[in-house]
């Protein structure tokens, strides 16, 4: 069994509640997202991230709107949405029983 593609795995599926934390306060550009992810050692590659944000957008989790740069072409700030943020209660709640039950689970 490889263990890096368990890891992968693991990633991928709390990829988006890392992404609904990180704009849980702030708005942020992609990749403003992706550094901050690299950051936490979560690697994240722009071929993984921006499908998700289209996702969770088309989800109404997210909203995004174009801004001027003065670098470059307009810039896409995304925002969590009143929707994304009960979504993140929710996600916070399983994290919580999921994290709850690996304790219990490693302490019996």
């Amino acid at each position: 069994m490889n263990i890096e593609n368990i890891k992968s795995q693991m990633r991928k599926g709390v990829l988006e509640y890392c992404i609904l934390l990180i704009l849980k306060n702030k708005e942020a550009y992609a990749s403003d997202i992706i550094r901050i992810l690299q950051e936490i050692d979560l690697i994240v590659v722009e071929g993984t991230l921006y499908p998700m944000l289209t996702r969770l957008k088309n989800d109404n989790l997210l909203s995004y709107q174009w801004v001027e740069s003065t670098q470059g072409p307009p810039r896409k700030y995304y925002t969590i949405t009143e929707e994304g943020n009960k979504f993140l209660l929710e996600l916070e709640r399983a994290w919580g029983e999921l994290n709850q039950t690996l304790e219990t689970l490693k302490n019996s």
